[in-house]
């Protein structure tokens, strides 16, 4: 958090959320076009730089091996089906070459993400 931020109890409320999405907090006065104001009381008192696209997809595979509690290799079956069904839903094989990527990160076949993803659209 910038030296620059209010010690507001919304900034402070929001700034793990922030973080965990890969965004940062600006103070109000470094806004710029792109940033989400952070309002109290009809004031802005910061803003929400949103995460840059770059990087999504290795930010969204963090954050399912944060909530799964394990590196995607390391899973079982089962879990790397829920690891999958978790990307989905967040929407990460909307982005580019995202199949052989997580088939990378995850250490299988591009084929077994197809067959994954293709189970759960049944």
């Amino acid at each position: 958090m910038s030296s620059k931020l209010p010690r507001h109890p919304l900034v402070l409320a929001v700034k793990p959320i922030v973080e965990a999405l890969g965004a940062s907090l600006v103070a109000a006065d470094e806004r710029e076009a792109g940033d989400l104001p952070l309002k109290w009381e009809g004031e802005v008192i910061a803003a929400v730089r949103p995460a840059p696209l770059h990087g999504a997809l290795d930010r969204l595979i963090e954050s399912v091996e944060r909530e799964l509690g394990a590196p995607l290799p390391t899973l079982s079956r089962e879990d790397k089906q829920r690891a999958i069904r978790l990307l989905d839903d967040r929407g990460a094989f909307t982005l580019r070459r995202a199949v052989e990527d997580v088939a990378d990160a995850m250490g299988v076949s591009r084929i077994t993400v197809y067959n994954y993803l293709n189970a759960l659209h049944r």
